[in-house]
Formats: C-alpha cells, structure tokens, sequence
C-alpha cells in the first residue's frame, strides 16, 4: 500500500491518501443531498437504499483514512509541513474529531431509528416529522464534518 503515501493528485503537500479522502469528504455533502432529494420526491425505498450507501462507504473511506494517517506518523508528522501554529492546528483537528464523532452517533440514530421506524410501518407516517428533523440534523452533522475536514487540509497541506 505503498501508493497511499507517493504525492498527491490536487497539487498540495498531501499524499494520495488524503488527497482521495478529501474528494469524498468534499462530495459527501452533496451525496447527501442527493439522497434527502429522493425523499422529497417520494422516492423512500430508493433514499434509504442510497443514504446507507452512503453510510457504509464513509465508514470505509474513515477507515482507510485513519489507517494511513496512522502509518504515515500521525498528525505530528503531517504538520511538518505546515506554516500554520501547531497548537492552532490541533485545535481545529480535535474541534474536527468531535464534530465528526457526534455526528456519527447522531447518523447511526437516524439510519437506526429510520429502519426501526419502516417495520413497524410508522415511516412514511407518523414518524416522518421526527425523521426529517433528524435526518436535518444528520445532515448539518455531514456539512460540518466536511467543513472542519477541509478546513484541516487546508491547514496541513496548502498553508
């Protein structure tokens, strides 16, 4: 898995690796609103299908990341590079972390509570609103995981 850590493909310090997480981080968000689009169009079976998609390959790509982050020497070693002040960047990383982490939990809910919801008939149905709003919250969570993310690169790689 050499590849992971020969330079780049967007033009900045980061290895292959990042670069690849970067892209899906950035898309994520509008994956996502493809899938909330489903929804709205009545589509149910359909925005499901692809939300857990969705889902399970975020969790694919985070695991991919976090090995390479872990191989490539941590943080530490990804901020030899950087201009940017240390603490600064740790910062935001660990604002990015816990962002990230409660909305995991927050996406894993809302997947389970969704399927939980669709057998007992209740979604579409009177679970719908509680749905929305979580399935609105999930996706705030989704916007801000990408946000912070990028926002890291930026911090790491570009500056």
């Amino acid at each position: 898995m050499d590849y992971m850590f020969e330079t780049g493909f967007l033009g900045t310090r980061a290895p292959y690796f990042m670069d690849f997480v970067m892209i899906m981080v950035a898309l994520l968000p509008f994956l996502a609103l493809a899938a909330i689009a489903l929804a709205k169009i009545k589509s149910y079976k359909l925005h499901a299908l692809s939300q857990s998609i969705i889902f399970v390959v975020s969790v694919i790509v985070v695991g991919y990341f976090e090995y390479g982050v872990r191989a490539g020497g941590g943080f530490e070693k990804f901020m030899e590079g950087s201009n940017t002040s240390h603490n600064y960047a740790l910062y935001v990383l660990i604002f990015h972390i816990a962002v990230a982490v409660i909305s995991l939990l927050v996406w894993i809910k809302t997947i389970w509570s969704a399927r939980k919801a669709a057998k007992a008939g209740t979604l579409p149905g009177t679970a719908s609103l509680a749905h929305k709003k979580a399935g609105q919250l999930t996706f705030l969570g989704i916007f801000l995981t990408a946000f912070t993310g990028i926002w890291v690169y930026i911090l790491l790689f570009i500056y």
